[in-house]
């Protein structure tokens, strides 16, 4: 069960008229923090990507479950039932033994998945997937959700970074 502090954050996201991949985002930090402080492992940072946004969807984050095609059917039905519990569709049925034993198998699970490069990578073979107008348009969307100081604070970035780029 994620923390409060991650929900509070997540409605405060949805509250500032954020997208529920931005909400989900929240949730999946999180995870991603818990296994960089060793708490467990994850096989892959899809994995781990994977737990964050499925407890998103517990948490009643509105992001649908994948549309057919995009990923396995096992995936599409434990996301699907991931969300009606979030939606309060359905009652999670609780199963300690399976809960303890998948607990175990990701505690020996590697925490490498977490580091920043791994995470890099995935985030350019995601991004590499998605066409540029795709990404364009996000990043206009994002822009209108920021508020000025974020704003202001990601042009100074881009323009350290450019001027890093030249020398």
């Amino acid at each position: 069960m994620p923390r409060q502090e991650i929900i509070r954050k997540a409605r405060q996201d949805k509250r500032a008229g954020k997208s529920a991949s931005t909400q989900a985002g929240e949730f999946v930090k999180d995870e991603i923090d818990r296994i960089r402080k060793g708490k467990h492992g994850a096989r892959s940072t899809k994995q781990a990507i994977a737990i964050g946004l499925s407890e998103a969807r517990r948490a009643g984050v509105d992001l649908p479950p994948p549309r057919k095609g995009s990923t396995k059917k096992s995936t599409r039905r434990s996301a699907r039932y991931a969300y009606e519990v979030g939606q309060g569709k359905r009652t999670a049925k609780r199963r300690p033994k399976v809960s303890r034993a998948v607990e175990g198998v990701l505690k020996k699970e590697p925490r490498s998945t977490a580091s920043r490069s791994a995470l890099s990578k995935q985030a350019k073979r995601a991004a590499s997937r998605r066409t540029a107008a795709s990404r364009s348009a996000a990043a206009r969307k994002a822009s209108h959700t920021k508020g000025s100081k974020v704003r202001s604070a990601a042009a100074k970035k881009a323009a350290r970074t450019r001027a890093r780029r030249r020398s």
